[in-house]
């Protein structure tokens, strides 16, 4: 596969990120194959540990076509992390502003450019309990139907070992392995040429989030939940117990408050006579 230009700001990247990652991770990386060696793509990743955008960086740095990730624009902004996340061409998303559909607009462009854009669909590290991909968001497939580019999907597992989702310190030993895995192209060709609805959106999401959970299957040796974990409906059902919970503590409460005679009800009661 021919190496394209990678650039000052991404070699040396490379340079201050490569030793420290394959001291700690042994590599496991399959699929090379199938990313494209000519012209603009997508990549969908499952995102489990605030390490593995290092590490699959590093093992799609080493296929020759460096990824474009969405980052928080406030990183932007960080001194000589905001120069290298400028340097290497990193697309800031501004969440909840009037610019929050730039992002969309970079990738496009990006990818008409001939380059790869790195999506992580699920928008978040991974909240399912055995940390199988949820839900994913729309993005990756609005710009792949709007680009009708390639959408590579690609598993990953390992990351998480060395330092779990949402902990503060890793665990160096014993020496973890980087498992990769990517996929042929997702066919999302029957969406083409459609309205692009709200619902129809969903369901070209819903088929990528389907291969990438069918890599970290076969990197896993298991089979994910029929149902992949949706972080709004979670919050939806705790939502309903809490309140539940609250309705069933004023209950008791208001139980309790009845069947106790209050001061001002003791008089009452014996000018009835019940205290003879």
């Amino acid at each position: 596969m021919p190496r394209r230009r990678i650039g000052f700001w991404y070699r040396l990247a490379a340079v201050i990120c490569k030793p420290p990652l394959v001291v700690l991770l042994r590599r496991d990386w399959r699929g090379m194959e199938h990313i494209p060696a000519e012209g603009g793509f997508i990549t969908a990743v499952n995102h489990n540990s605030h390490i593995d955008p290092f590490a699959y960086a590093h093992f799609q740095y080493n296929t020759g076509r460096v990824p474009r990730f969405l980052a928080k624009s406030g990183l932007f902004n960080k001194g000589f992390v905001g120069a290298a996340m400028r340097g290497t061409g990193q697309i800031p998303v501004y969440r909840e502003s009037t610019d929050a559909l730039s992002a969309f607009r970079a990738a496009i462009a990006a990818v008409n450019r001939g380059e790869c854009v790195a999506f992580y669909p699920e928008g978040t590290l991974t909240r399912d309990p055995a940390g199988w991909p949820m839900t994913g968001k729309t993005g990756a497939a609005r710009v792949a139907l709007q680009t009708k580019c390639p959408v590579i999907p690609v598993a990953q597992w390992g990351c998480n070992e060395l330092l779990p989702p949402y902990a503060k310190k890793p665990h160096p030993l014993p020496r973890k392995t980087h498992h990769v895995l990517a996929g042929p192209p997702v066919d999302l060709t029957r969406f083409y040429d459609r309205e692009m609805t709200a619902e129809l959106l969903k369901e070209a999401t819903e088929v990528i989030m389907a291969a990438i959970t069918r890599q970290l299957e076969e990197i896993r040796g298991e089979k994910a939940p029929e149902t992949p974990y949706d972080p709004r409906r979670e919050r939806i059902e705790q939502r309903r117990r809490t309140q539940a919970q609250t309705q069933r503590g004023g209950q008791q409460a208001a139980s309790q408050v009845r069947s106790v005679p209050s001061a001002q009800s003791a008089p009452s009661a014996q000018e009835e006579g019940l205290g003879k």
